[in-house]
């Protein structure tokens, strides 16, 4: 049974730092691509970015784009998205997910096979 179990959310002040994990579990994931996304209340559900299992390559959402960074921890099993110069406008459900297709950056939910349960990231002004 595949598991993903994200971890770190919280509250922060503008300008902080949160560092998100994801815990894969149950399956071999190195064919896959690991995203995460965001939901706001009353908002669809956005793509913030995306790494590949195997060779580190990445993909950013323009919102995110130097101040959002994914890495891997293969050993761990674990993805991780570090935050930074966190806004109040990043407050959201941040979700990890996992996608089999080919598509090297797959930004749309549709395309993403397994999801976590979410990790709620509140910034205060």
């Amino acid at each position: 049974q595949v598991q993903l179990v994200e971890s770190g959310g919280g509250l922060v002040q503008a300008g902080g730092s949160l560092r998100l994990s994801c815990a894969a579990s149950g399956r071999t994931f190195t064919s896959y691509a690991m995203g995460w996304f965001r939901q706001a209340p009353g908002r669809e559900r956005d793509f913030v970015g995306v790494i590949r299992w195997t060779g580190r390559s990445t993909y950013y959402a323009d919102s995110v784009k130097g101040r959002f960074a994914i890495s891997r921890d293969t050993a761990k099993n674990t993805v991780y998205l570090q935050m930074n110069s966190l806004k109040p406008e990043d407050t959201a459900v941040y979700y990890c997910a996992a996608a089999s297709g080919r598509r090297l950056y797959p930004t749309g939910p549709d395309e993403y096979n397994y999801w976590g349960q979410g990790t709620q990231v509140t910034v205060s002004s």
